[in-house]
Formats: structure tokens, sequence, C-alpha cells
């Protein structure tokens, strides 16, 4: 039998709920700042975030008690608590006492809600500081008072003025380590001050704090520390502007993330705005189709709003069905940002490997992704001396500027001006590994002054008039395998048959298109590049393309690939072992490779990737060449 509430009961319930929407009235509307910890190792950086949740009253009673025991066990504080052990959480950093991935921790004080990320000092890691940066609206540059400014300070408050971050506080920690001495605060201040000037930052906070005694965190000026005027840190960040406010007032961007169609008499298109804000009735544009519309409705899932700003996720509706997706970017009508292919950017590379001048990597900004390329950098940059140096590659950890091409328009609009539509990443297409990451400067000149013309005779045209379906059969393998020997004969079989056909064979090509070229790693990726563009002119002119190239590396060949229409690209690998190459060595290219006369040798000093699932695989180990151009021949018919 259930048991009934007493009166008092319901009354105990009623003030409870009040307090609740009491709390949730306060804390709901809080402003949220996302900040980041960064500098050298051993700067105290863990140590002060753990201060700051320890004082905001943010850690349970069992988290307290396991952090009282792990401090006696592990902490190097003696027998005091060791804060840092709050965020440092791997295994491995509690093993070696540095930061290696960045922890994210949530606190909130009376005045706002706060997302901080406690990034590595470590060169090694920067990577990961780069991460955390990506979405703070200010960093907390910690300094240790009894070593001043070092290199990783430098590198730290580079990088945050590269993503962007403005709101920089000069945190000069384990003040407690040298007396409190200002004359040792003002010099670090004074030094700090020198190279921020250097590097375009123009105004920073600069504070005394002990992250371990808890002086000038909360309140200030702290005992210790008579001669400071400045807030405390908390205080600071409390009453500091949020960058979503200055993004609230720019034109209206939302990247299309999804299109929302739960049934036939509803269609609205998904996305988090970027910047500005937008009404029903208000003109938007499409991009980059550059259709227009004007807003019906703003939905979300608490109802329909009057008015929806940077920051919220919404879904739009719009009074005419026009065509957009996901990576369009809806825009207001009349100043509507950018579209480009072709741009200057600035990157960090985050890859233990070196950057491939001229591979494809998927370029991902915003909700868009398109195939890009990357140009032989500018420069890169020594944070150090903020000199500009030359440089073919960029390695990791490495800054630098290049140029970037894209496969088509990009929307977009200066990193400096919107983070959202130009701030993105690279991803290896093989590995799908995270490269890079980049910020776009702005669009190359003749990125706006060449179009592509269209013809009234078209590829499909073309290709009725020679009553074939365009291919590319891309012969890859060893020096020596029996690439051009087999391509020849499958070129002529193909001519029996009457289908028109081009062989491009790698030594021939070098003799004009790629005469320029060596044998460089970052040659053989814009060799491959060149001969993927001309194969797909032949295709568009109607002909069934053989290519019997090296084309060493499975990135570039699925780049050429890319090019290509659905089903176009063939890819015929010649199986043929190194040594059986190496016997035939008909050009004695190998005798010389060994002998170290002919340098970046495929098979030798440079590599050969095998194709993973190749459309066809032939051994002239177990057949002859014209046996295997029979195999090739009866796999790719009917070729209509």
């Amino acid at each position: 039998m259930t048991e009934q509430k007493t009166e008092a009961a319901y009354k105990t319930d009623a003030l409870i709920a009040e307090d609740i929407d009491a709390y949730l009235e306060t804390h709901q509307h809080k402003t949220m700042l996302r900040f980041i910890t960064c500098g050298s190792v051993d700067d105290g950086k863990s140590t002060l975030i753990g201060r700051l949740l320890y004082d905001s009253k943010m850690i349970f009673e069992d988290q307290l008690e396991a952090l009282s025991n792990d401090s006696k066990t592990v902490g190097t504080q003696g027998q005091e608590i060791d804060f840092a052990l709050l965020v440092d959480g791997l295994a491995a950093e509690r093993e070696q006492g540095i930061t290696i991935d960045v922890a994210y921790r949530f606190f909130n004080t009376e005045k706002r809600k706060f997302i901080v990320a406690d990034c590595p000092g470590h060169e090694q890691y920067t990577r990961n500081m780069v991460t955390g940066a990506s979405t703070a609206d200010l960093a907390v540059i910690l300094v240790d008072a009894r070593k001043g400014v070092l290199v990783q300070t430098r590198r730290h408050s580079y990088l945050c003025h590269l993503i962007g971050i403005r709101n920089i506080v000069l945190a000069v920690n384990k003040m407690d380590l040298v007396g409190y001495d200002q004359s040792t605060f003002d010099q670090i201040v004074a030094d700090y001050a020198a190279f921020a000037q250097d590097i375009g930052i123009e105004s920073f906070t600069a504070m005394p704090i002990s992250g371990f005694k808890g002086d000038n965190i909360t309140s200030a000026p702290s005992a210790n520390t008579p001669w400071y005027d400045g807030p405390s840190l908390v205080e600071h960040l409390e009453s500091v502007e949020v960058l979503s406010d200055e993004a609230a007032a720019k034109p209206f961007r939302m990247p299309v993330q999804w299109v929302n169609r739960p049934n036939l008499d509803f269609r609205g298109f998904s996305g988090l705005i970027a910047t500005g804000s937008v009404k029903p009735g208000d003109a938007v544009r499409v991009l980059p189709s550059g259709k227009t519309s004007t807003v019906k409705s703003i939905v979300t899932f608490d109802g329909e709003l009057d008015e929806a700003v940077a920051g919220q996720s919404v879904t739009i509706t719009l009074n005419d069905e026009i065509d957009c997706s996901r990576g369009d970017v809806l825009c207001v009508a009349d100043d509507p940002p950018e579209t480009a292919d072709q741009f200057e950017a600035t990157l960090v590379w985050l890859n233990d490997e070196d950057m491939h001048v001229g591979r494809s990597y998927w370029l991902k900004i915003g909700t868009q992704t398109v195939s890009a390329t990357v140009q032989q950098p500018k420069y890169r940059i020594d944070v150090n001396t903020m000199d500009e140096l030359a440089a073919k590659t960029l390695s990791l950890n490495d800054i630098g500027v290049a140029e970037v091409y894209s496969d088509k328009p990009l929307v977009f609009e200066p990193y400096a001006d919107n983070r959202t539509l130009g701030g993105f990443i690279l991803v290896d297409k093989i590995t799908n590994a995270t490269v890079a990451a980049g910020m776009l400067n702005f669009s190359l000149r003749r990125s706006q002054n060449v179009h592509w013309q269209a013809t009234d005779i078209t590829r499909e045209h073309h290709a009725q008039m020679k009553n074939q379906t365009p291919r590319v059969l891309w012969f890859t393998g060893l020096s020596g395998s029996g690439k051009s020997t087999i391509a020849n004969e499958v070129e002529k079989k193909l001519a029996l048959m009457n289908r028109h056909t081009f062989l491009l064979d790698g030594d021939n090509v070098r003799h004009g298109l790629n005469k320029d070229l060596g044998f460089t790693e970052a040659d053989r990726i814009e060799n491959i590049r060149r001969i993927g563009e001309v194969a797909k002119l032949m295709t568009d002119a109607g002909l069934i393309v053989l290519t019997a190239f090296i084309s060493p590396f499975r990135a570039e060949r699925q780049m050429v690939r890319d090019m290509m229409g659905e089903a176009e690209f063939i890819e015929i690998f010649v199986d043929t072992p190194l040594e059986v190459a190496e016997e035939r060595d008909v050009k004695g290219l190998y005798k010389k490779a060994r002998e170290g006369k002919l340098k970046n040798f495929t098979g030798i000093d440079s590599p050969y990737e095998p194709p993973e699932n190749p459309e066809i695989t032939v051994n002239t180990v177990e057949m002859t060449p014209a046996e295997a151009a029979s195999y090739i021949i009866d796999q790719i018919l009917p070729l209509k």
C-alpha cells in the first residue's frame, strides 16, 4: 500500500522545488567562459586549476578524500594537498609529473560558469595544446617566477595569438618561492611585454600568484603582495568580455550541419549559428550556390524563436524550396562571405610525419569537407626569434605559411574575422589522422579571377561519339615489374577492338610535361598529380587512358581516383617481387641504386606502398605479358 504524504511533506517538496527553481534561475543565465592554462613544463598549470576547483568548492567529499590519500602517496608537496592531482589523471602524467593530454574541467562561481583546459607544457605535446586553445576565449599564460620567460612561454603565447585569443593573462606563479619579491615580478612582466609587442599582442593582464598557497587566486591583494593593486584571477575571469558577445554583432552565418526532414511536410536546415543573428522574415542566401530566400521560422526543441543569435543551435525553415545541403552556409543575403578555391593559410603541423608537398588531404572547415593540396611553404616561423625561415616542408610542431588549393570552392572568411569559417584541419586520406590545424588568411587573387568556362560539347557527348565509356587503367608496380610492357599489350588489344585509347608512360612523360621534376618524394607526388590532371582531361575527351607509372604512394593513387567519376578509375597492380624486378633490371637502375649512384629509388631507399584493394592484380612471375594483358581485358570488358 502506498504511503500517503503529509501536509508537511508537501510543503517540504514545495520548498525544495522553489530552491531548485531559484538555482536554475541563477545559474542557467550565467555566461560561459572557456579558457586555457598554458606555458612551460612545471610552471604550475595543473596546480592552479586544482586550486580553482578546490576554492570554488567543486570537489566532492569522496574526491577530496581520494586527493588527500593520493597526495601522500604520489604527490609532490609532502604531506600537503597536491592540487595538480585533480587534473593529472593519466598514470603516465603522475609518473612523470607532467601534463600530457588536454584535461577539461568545469567549475562555476556566483557570476559565471567556466570550462578550463589544462594544456601540456612540453614541446612534444604542443599539438595537444593547439587543440585546447582552438575553442578558448582567454588564455592564462603561466610563468615560473624562478625561471622567467622561457621558450615554451613564447611558443604558447604565439600560438594563442595566432589562434585568435585576445584575452591574455600573464600569471607569474610560484611567487612564494621567490619571497613574493616585487622586482622579480616587474622584471618578468617587462620581459614578456617586449616579446608580446613583437608578436602583436596589444595588451595583457599581469598578476603575481601562488597556485599552491592560493595568493591572489580568489581575492586580492594577498597579504603577501601588498604592492599589487590589480584584481584576483577569479575576479578577472568573472569580468572579462566573452568573445560570443562580439560574434553576435557580426553578419549572420550558419554552416548547415544537416537537412532536417522528419516528414513530407517539414524541411529545415540545422546548424550552430557562428556569427550574427537571424529573425523570421530576414532575407538569406545559400552559399556556394548563391540562391536566396527568406526565413519562414526558427525551430528548436523548446519551440519556435522570434530571434536566434550566435552560439545557438537551431533549425531554420525557408519560404522557398531551394537546394541546400550539409556543407552549405546560410548567411545574410546582402553581406555574404567569400567563396574561393585558393588561399594563403597559416599551418600548425601536428603529425609525426613531415608534410608532403602536393599530397591531397581532406580539408575540413565548419561542416565543409573538400580535397586540398598544400604547396611548398613560403616560410616557417621560428617562435624564439620570430624570424621567417625558408622551408621545403613542415615537421611536427612547425608553424608555417603556405598556399592551399581545394578541388572545389569553399565558403570562408579570414580566420581573424571568423573562427568557424576560417579555421580548418587537414586529415590524411589513408590513415584518417589529423595532420595539421590551419587558419585561412585570405584568398589568392587568381582564385577570384579564373573561372570555369562552360562548353556545349560535354564529356558525355565525346564518349557517345566514340561509342565507349571513358576509363583510366592505372598500372602500378615496382620498376621492372612489367607495367609498360603489359599496358602496351592491353592497348594493342583494345585498338583491335576499335577502342579509342592513349597510353601515358612514365619515362615518356618525363621527356616533356614533367621534365622539370626529379625523384624526391615531393617531385614524385607532383608527377602523379600532373598525370592525374592529364588523364582526367583525356577521359573528358572520351578516351580510355592507360598509365604506366610506379606511383609508389597510396595517397596519390587515391588522389587520382578522386578526380575521376564513379567506376572510371581501375587500379591494376602489377605484382612482382623486388628480387624478380631487380634480376630483370633492364635499365640498370637497381644496380646504380645499390651502388649509391641513384638516390630515392623505389624499393631500395624510397618506399613502395602496394595497393590494398586494387580492382585487378596480375603476377608477372606466373604469366607472360600477353597472358596478363588478356586477363586484364577479360576483367574490364564489356567496355562499351
